[in-house]
């Protein structure tokens, strides 16, 4: 769960030094409706800032509704797209948020700030003294060591040492530490090795680990959830119909956002992905994978995965294909002379590699259930391709220069020619065996108890219900603390 103990000693210390840094905390409330509930000395600040300048008064723009420019944005609406049916080849309308215009260009540095603000603002984690540990396999460990570094405290950055180039090359600007783990994506449980070895060895570390931390949850829950309903609104329309939300497995917090609009639309669906090559959640299997942050070879913590639906399973070189297609010159102008509006193309660089997967995800879901074209499905585009050129560079080398017939080939195998294979309706004791993966990696090896583990399936609704209701008093214990230091009056 998620604890609001105060420590006074902390607290006192985690006071003065946002006093000395002129830090002010946002609320849940304010990243759900910043441009209503986010002060007028804060906006006029945010004015003359940079959208990633380390500057503290960014903490206002972890929010779905920032303004889509670089320098000096206010907010406005949900930033979304709608994927045109001439990309999807299905009838059902694929709409996803867009996490580029986050600061640090992904909607991690939200969970990452879910986990970090709770234990800030109550004294449990002393920013003077102690180092936040961020273990990740990419932008989730690049968010927190940059609300790190706003917040005047010291970080390590855990992740694969075989992630993109830019991931490590951007660490190294913000993080104190950066330490790379062996493996790629799917190597989750060396960065948990790694953890426990920074525990053992060193002093004065506070480890804040996505796929266990509540907050991750509770942040996608209120703040993501909540910009989803924003957008089916706009787009349902009279006659649309909110079908459902796909997701990468990851962390398990952005699925809480599904559980949000369970509670709003309660036929709806949750569609958890991953990849084929590792197909953990299909088929209690492993492997490896090019998907680069969505994470495997676990079930995490914080997944309730008493509430998905459906397994969907992605081969990555249909996501890798894709990506070639939306970023090389010769794709894009395959796409032009198809008919692709010039509006969607300026969107292409929203879209990273996860994005992709998501948007497999959605089609074959589409297909799977045969949707009109009066469903929606939601999802997101995590990231942007600000963090994957060399992917493209990489491909190239491969496989040689990408012609406009390489183009027609990826779009009609790799994207119209997705089926509904390997994925799965999950029945009650599907849900069940699922579920009971948690016990391998969280009791045996992580140090949580069965009776917990037991408690998320068997005493459903009193424990994620209890999460689900916190934000409010996590937002009295900020405004308490930004009371304190006295920098809203």
């Amino acid at each position: 769960m998620i604890d609001l103990t105060i420590h006074k000693e902390g607290l006192k210390k985690a006071v003065e030094q946002a006093k000395k840094r002129n830090i002010v905390i946002p609320t849940f409330k304010q990243m759900k409706d910043p441009d209503r509930y986010t002060p007028e000395k804060i906006k006029e600040r945010l004015k003359k800032t940079g959208l990633w300048d380390v500057d503290s008064v960014n903490l206002f723009r972890i929010t779905w509704k920032n303004e889509p420019k670089k320098q000096g944005g206010l907010f406005g609406n949900v930033n979304y797209v709608e994927i045109p049916r001439e990309i999807t080849g299905v009838k059902a309308k694929i709409v996803a948020l867009v996490g580029k215009w986050f600061p640090t260009g992904a909607h991690k540095v939200g969970a990452s700030f879910g986990c970090l603000a709770p234990r800030l603002v109550t004294g449990q984690f002393d920013p003077t003294s102690q180092k936040a540990v961020w273990p990740s396999t990419g932008n989730y460990c690049r968010g927190g060591a940059y609300n790190a570094q706003l917040l005047g405290c010291d970080s390590i950055a855990i992740l694969p040492e075989g992630m993109s180039s830019e991931r490590f090359e951007w660490l190294k600007t913000v993080a104190g530490e950066v330490i790379g783990t062996p493996g790629t994506e799917s190597n989750v449980k060396e960065i948990y090795d790694k953890v426990w070895e920074l525990r053992k060895t060193r002093d004065n570390i506070m480890v804040f680990n996505q796929f266990e931390e509540f907050g991750n949850h509770l942040w996608h829950y209120e703040v993501t959830g909540h910009a989803m309903e924003e957008v089916l609104q706009q787009v349902c329309g009279k006659d649309g119909r909110y079908f459902g939300v796909v997701l990468t497995s990851g962390s398990g917090g952005t699925l809480a956002s599904g559980d949000y609009l369970k509670g709003k639309y309660p036929g709806s669906k949750i569609g958890v992905g991953e990849a084929l090559q590792c197909p953990t959640l299909l088929w209690n299997g492993f492997g490896a994978h090019r998907l680069e942050g969505i994470g495997d070879k676990h079930v995490p913590w914080i997944h309730n995965v008493k509430n998905t639906d459906m397994i969907i399973d992605i081969d990555d070189a249909d996501s890798m294909a894709m990506i070639r297609l939306f970023n090389e010159p010769a794709g894009q102008e395959f796409l032009r002379k198809s008919g692709i509006s010039e509006t969607f193309m300026e969107s292409l660089p929203l879209i990273g590699i996860s994005g992709a997967a998501n948007i497999l995800m959605a089609i074959k879901m589409a297909k799977y259930y045969e949707l009109s074209e009066q469903d929606v499905i939601m999802t997101v585009l995590t990231d942007s391709m600000e963090m994957y050129g060399s992917r493209v560079k990489e491909m190239e080398e491969e496989m040689g220069p990408y012609t406009e017939m390489d183009a027609a080939i990826d779009l009609h195998q790799h994207i119209f020619g997705v089926g509904v294979d390997y994925m799965q309706e999950l029945s009650y004791y599907d849900r069940k065996r699922i579920h009971n993966l948690k016990y391998y990696t969280w009791v045996e090896q992580q140090g949580k108890t069965s009776e917990e583990l037991n408690d998320q399936w068997y005493d459903y609704d009193a424990y994620w219900g209890s999460i689900h209701k916190m934000a409010d008093a996590i937002d009295e214990r900020i405004d308490e603390f930004n009371r304190l230091t006295g920098l809203l009056v």
